[in-house]
């Protein structure tokens, strides 16, 4: 079960907002941490915690293909993102990387930045714990669950070399 305070966007945020392109010279995840959202919301980093979801409304994440974006999210401490929709190539790294990403349009309008929502990732059910609603979210095939719970697609292709895979 995830859960964490709301952190709201709009839509078309794109991969230059999450990580801005003066950064992609940087590898290390906690350095890419720092400058997460901060062209867009210069508190991000500092109001976060570990566990903390962000909220967006449509196409989120689009923009240039970089691993960048989800990784920074990630470090940053978040746990989801839940959008209307996700451009493609991002959901793809994100999933690669181990950050959950739900789809839940009725999530988004019914949540505001400061909720707490909590979700499980089994089952798809997301709770808004300050509003009192529940929505859904289509949970994950299992195979796409052991690449997120693994930390990722690297992780679980090790574990499952080594036959310890999920």
């Amino acid at each position: 079960m995830l859960k964490g305070k709301v952190f709201k966007y709009g839509s078309n945020v794109d991969t230059d907002a999450i990580i801005p392109a003066r950064y992609l010279n940087v590898s290390e995840p906690s350095e890419l941490a720092k400058h997460c959202m901060e062209d867009i919301d210069l508190e991000f980093v500092r109001k976060v915690n570990h566990g903390d979801i962000l909220v967006a409304t449509t196409n989120f994440g689009c923009g240039s293909s970089r691993e960048h974006a989800p990784i920074a999210i990630k470090a940053a401490g978040v746990s989801a993102v839940v959008a209307k929709s996700f451009a493609r190539i991002f959901f793809r790294n994100a999933i690669n990387i181990g950050l959950p990403l739900l789809e839940s349009p009725e999530t988004v309008d019914n949540t505001d930045a400061g909720d707490i929502l909590e979700i499980s990732l089994e089952t798809g059910i997301i709770s808004n714990v300050t509003k009192g609603k529940i929505f859904k979210a289509k949970p994950y095939p299992k195979f796409m669950s052991d690449i997120i719970s693994s930390g990722g697609l690297v992780e679980y292709t090790k574990k499952k070399i080594a036959g310890r895979a999920p």
